[in-house]
């Protein structure tokens, strides 16, 4: 008997696998930022806006919660548009409790998608970007131990 669907893996490293429901849904996931510029008609898109009109910008240095694929798609090293910051579990305090015992932390709970999303984040210039990528092979050796 054919099955309706054919589960495609999700891609490897930086890159995402767009036949993948994976990597679409984690694409979904929300990044810290803050505006480098005036970004105009955007705010409405990020649910910031008041629905007047098509004018509704957001102000340079405004911090932001983006979607992985528009932050990837604004961030970009020769206009600078947006900067990116870590989320939470991938910073300096927690890195810290995976290298201590990764086993006792419930990744799942704190992001469905931790090593997809840590690897995607490899794509904003970051100075932890060894760390980060570090501590995820290392959590996953741990894991599958």
């Amino acid at each position: 008997m054919a099955e309706a669907y054919f589960p495609v893996g999700p891609g490897l490293g930086p890159e995402e696998n767009f036949l993948s429901l994976d990597d679409i849904l984690m694409s979904q996931e929300k990044l810290p930022g803050r505006a480098e510029s005036n970004l105009p008609r955007l705010a409405f898109a990020l649910g910031q806006g008041t629905g007047a009109g098509s004018g509704d910008s957001i102000p340079e240095g405004s911090k932001l919660e983006i979607p992985m694929w528009l932050a990837k798609g604004l961030h970009d090293s020769k206009r600078r548009l947006i900067s990116v910051e870590l989320p939470k579990i991938y910073k300096e305090a927690w890195r810290t409790v995976f290298s201590a015992d990764a086993n006792v932390v419930d990744l799942h709970k704190m992001g469905p998608y931790y090593y997809g999303f840590g690897s995607q984040l490899l794509n904003f210039d970051n100075p932890e970007n060894p760390e980060i990528a570090q501590c995820i092979l290392q959590a996953s050796i741990r894991a599958e131990a």
